[in-house]
């Protein structure tokens, strides 16, 4: 099984790295990070890369594509960035089309989701709608063979019930000890619904502004 993992320049590292940690354990797995050109692709902290051993044009009969989000995922969609035209053409052959945070904006673009409930990151729940998908605050969503994940971190709970979905329960409850996946956060401050006002308005404020940076 060929599993493709989607960068972009200033994708947000654990979008990727966390579904790839739960998927490339499987079984006779073929685990690949693709993006526009091969080498390295910088996250959004400008501080790490992963490095791409295939480019989209290399890669063109994934079975499993996991694409990840960023802040800046709007600006890719406007610019009509690569990885629209390669979500766009690979998909009817995949086994699941996925995606993480904002992945899911990139999706919507290549006209994956329309109409159909998916989630994304809560502040970016609008830009979804206007691609023409359903928003949805659930952390995982299942549509078919699109499975779309919350923000950031949620990447590992889609991972997870993606392998349920394939393989069954034993073997993601076997994946989730061998990481030892069980959340015990020190605050509950998880969500928009849970979290003060006052956070919330920090965190969007915070995004706003790294998103100026990164259009710099």
């Amino acid at each position: 099984m060929k599993i493709a993992f989607a960068l972009w320049d200033s994708f947000t590292l654990l979008d990727a790295i966390g579904p790839f940690q739960v998927l490339s354990a499987l079984p006779g797995v073929e685990a690949t990070f693709v993006a526009e050109r091969r080498g390295g692709v910088r996250d959004h902290t400008r501080r790490t890369t992963l490095e791409a051993t295939k480019s989209f044009d290399e890669l063109r009969d994934p079975d499993v594509i996991v694409v990840a989000g960023g802040i800046g995922a709007e600006r890719l969609i406007e610019a009509k960035h690569p990885i629209v035209d390669w979500i766009r053409a690979v998909h009817p052959g995949t086994t699941w089309t996925t995606s993480v945070c904002t992945g899911s904006l990139l999706l919507a673009a290549a006209g994956v989701l329309d109409g159909l409930s998916a989630t994304c990151h809560w502040a970016s729940y609008d830009s979804l709608r206007a691609l023409g998908a359903k928003p949805t605050s659930q952390r995982v969503v299942f549509e078919g063979k699109i499975v779309t994940a919350a923000g950031v971190s949620s990447g590992i709970d889609m991972a997870l019930a993606l392998v349920q979905r394939m393989h069954g329960t034993p073997l993601a409850q076997a994946l989730q000890l061998a990481i030892e996946y069980d959340p015990q956060p020190p605050v509950d401050a998880g969500s928009p619904e849970k979290a003060p006002p006052e956070i919330v308005a920090m965190v969007q404020g915070l995004m706003t502004q790294l998103e100026a940076e990164l259009a710099r």
